[in-house]
């Protein structure tokens, strides 16, 4: 081999080592960059699991043979307008599953002429995991919870327990699926067992979602803003209100801790909350806090179904509640992270099924 080819040998091997050296730090950077990224999603998600859980990924699943009775009865009361004076108005009417549980109306028509609900409709999903039920946390239970519409003038205004249940003795179906689902009782169709069975449904309305998966950490599945809205949540402290398994209905807060409600929205709140209920001067324009929980689509928003768009009210709550404004931009991220917070119920429990004739 001649001396002057050695030179373009050599030189030619040295860029190769050093175009090697060069992609070399480059993996090597982006590797200690995504280590970097990695860490940083795993402490959102530490910070986060001190305030919140996942839902279970494996719901609506009944073994016991009674159980599922009774949660199958308490499908059909809720779709059945047998529950109402009109025999117009069901369950499902005001919290209608194939919306989110919510008919999107600041407040909900009676079944009576003129009569309307005096505050909005919340969700039926993911009730279950409230501390109480109602803006004013007057019902213990889901159970108690379902004992309240029917007999309310402006709801579904059955005049009292009997006229219902005499309703359902009418019906030869009704009479056996009571007996299947309440076997110990002498007299299975009575108020409270359709309570029960009511809520026996109601607590199979769970919707896991985008959320719960990150929360499981899976870190990956949110996307730079959908983090960036998380990061913004925990930060500016909306935990402090919106926390648990469906983000909401575990405390009572009163609205306008730091600014008036009023002077944000120029809305007058009529609505003394709580404190109608209790009377103690505490407790006025207390409510329960609402879950987050697919909150994109239950819309109108607050106790009294007054605004419409979910960054308005974002809006709103960082003013009253926390005395913050946020950026537009904070508004986006904020809005991206809560639509991870959407999910859906499994179809058979969202179809009507076949009422008993």
């Amino acid at each position: 081999m001649k001396k002057g080819t050695i030179i373009p040998i050599t030189v030619a091997v040295l860029i190769g080592l050093m175009i090697f050296m060069m992609n070399d730090r480059t993996l090597q950077s982006e590797h200690i960059q995504k280590q970097e990224i990695a860490k940083e999603d795993v402490l959102l998600w530490a910070k986060a699991r001190n305030f919140f859980y996942g839902l279970p990924t494996k719901v609506n699943i009944l073994s016991d043979e009674v159980e599922l009775a009774k949660s199958e009865l308490g499908q059909l009361l809720y779709f059945d307008t047998r529950l109402s004076i009109n025999n117009e108005q069901s369950c499902n009417s005001c919290h209608n599953l194939q919306t989110y549980g919510v008919d999107n109306l600041p407040t909900s028509p009676g079944a009576l002429p003129g009569t309307r609900g005096d505050r909005n409709s919340p969700t039926v999903l993911n009730a279950v995991f409230h501390a109480k039920q109602f803006w004013d946390g007057r019902a213990a239970d889901l159970e108690e919870q379902a004992k309240g519409p029917i007999l309310n003038p402006v709801e579904m205004a059955i005049p009292h327990e009997g006229v219902l249940i005499d309703r359902l003795l009418e019906v030869e179906e009704y009479i056996k699926r009571f007996a299947q689902a309440f076997p110990e009782a002498s007299q299975p169709i009575t108020y409270n067992n359709v309570a029960k069975a009511i809520a026996s449904f109601e607590k199979r309305l769970i919707t896991p979602s985008k959320f719960d998966e990150f929360m499981a950490l899976n870190v990956e599945v949110f996307d730079s803003k959908e983090k960036r809205g998380l990061k913004i949540f925990l930060e500016a402290g909306c935990q402090s209100c919106h926390d648990g398994p469906a983000l909401g209905g575990l405390q009572e807060r009163r609205l306008g801790e730091q600014v008036d409600f009023k002077q944000v929205t120029s809305k007058i709140n009529h609505d003394k909350g709580i404190y109608e209920l209790t009377g103690n001067l505490g407790d006025q324009y207390k409510f329960k806090v609402p879950s987050l929980r697919n909150i994109e689509h239950t819309y109108p928003y607050f106790h009294d179904g007054s605004i419409h768009h979910l960054d308005e009210s974002i809006r709103i709550m960082g003013k009253t509640q926390l005395n913050k404004e946020f950026t537009d931009q904070e508004i986006e991220a904020l809005v991206a992270f809560l639509k991870t917070l959407t999910g859906e119920i499994p179809a058979h429990l969202k179809a009507t099924p076949v009422i008993p004739q």
